[in-house]
C-alpha cells in the first residue's frame, strides 16, 4: 500500500513507529542496545512505554521501520519502471537511485543504517532484525519481479531474482557499513550495489 492510500490512523500509526524508530537508532548509536531500555527509548520518543509495545516486542524491534524504509522507496521505484525496460537494468537502476537520492534525509537514513548495522555485529537480537526486514522485502519483491518478466516467466526464477537482488543490495550496505566511504561516490552503496548486482548477471 502506498503512502497517499494510507487512511489516516494508518498514517498515524507509521508515524509513532518511526519516531520510536528514530529514537531507538540514537540511543543505540550513543550508548549502544546493550545500555539502552525500552523505557528509555518510549520516553526519548515521548510516548507511553504501553505504546512502545504495542507496535515492537522488544527494543531491537524498534528499528525495524528505519531498516525497512531502504526497501520500501527501492520497490517503489522498482513499480514505476517502465514497460519493457530489461529485468537486470530495472533492479540496478532503481537500487541505485534509492541508495543515492539527494539531501541531508536522505544521506542520514544512511548513515542511521550505517551504525546499526555496526551495532548488530555485536547484537543477534539487532541482527535477526536486519535479516528479517530483508526476508520480508524479498517476499514483497517477487509479485514485482514476476510482473517485470512477463506471464510466460518461471515462477521459481522470480523467487530466486527477488532473494539474489535483496541480498546484492543487503551485502553492499553491509559492506559499506563496514567502512568510512561517504554515502556517495566511490564505495558508496549506490557504487558497491552496482559492483554486486552486476556479479550476479556476469557470464
Amino acid at each position: 500500500m502506498t503512502p497517499e492510500h494510507r487512511t489516516l490512523t494508518e498514517r498515524r500509526k507509521a508515524a509513532t513507529q518511526l519516531e520510536i524508530a528514530r529514537a531507538a537508532v540514537e540511543l543505540f548509536t550513543e550508548r549502544g542496545p546493550d545500555a539502552t531500555t525500552a523505557e528509555d527509548i518510549a520516553r526519548e520518543a515521548g510516548v507511553a512505554l504501553r505504546t512502545f509495545y504495542r507496535y515492537f516486542r522488544g527494543k531491537q524491534d524498534a528499528v525495524g521501520p528505519l531498516l525497512a524504509a531502504g526497501g520500501d522507496r527501492w520497490r517503489e521505484l522498482l513499480a514505476a519502471t517502465a514497460p519493457g525496460t530489461p529485468l537486470a537494468q530495472a533492479l540496478e537502476e532503481a537500487a541505485v537511485a534509492s541508495l543515492s537520492e539527494p539531501g541531508d534525509a536522505a544521506r542520514e537514513g544512511l548513515e542511521r543504517t550505517r551504525a546499526l548495522l555496526r551495532a548488530a555485529a555485536d547484537d543477534p537480537a539487532l541482527r535477526a532484525v536486519w535479516y528479517r526486514v530483508n526476508q520480508e522485502s524479498e517476499e514483497k519483491l517477487v509479485p514485482l519481479v514476476a510482473a517485470l518478466s512477463g506471464p510466460d516467466t518461471d515462477p521459481l526464477e522470480h523467487r530466486l531474482t527477488a532473494a539474489a537482488a535483496t541480498d546484492a543490495i543487503r551485502i553492499a550496505l553491509e559492506a559499506w557499513s563496514a567502512t568510512d566511504a561517504r554515502p556517495s561516490g566511490p564505495g558508496s552503496p549506490a557504487d558497491l550495489v552496482v559492483h554486486c548486482l552486476r556479479s550476479l548477471v556476469r557470464p
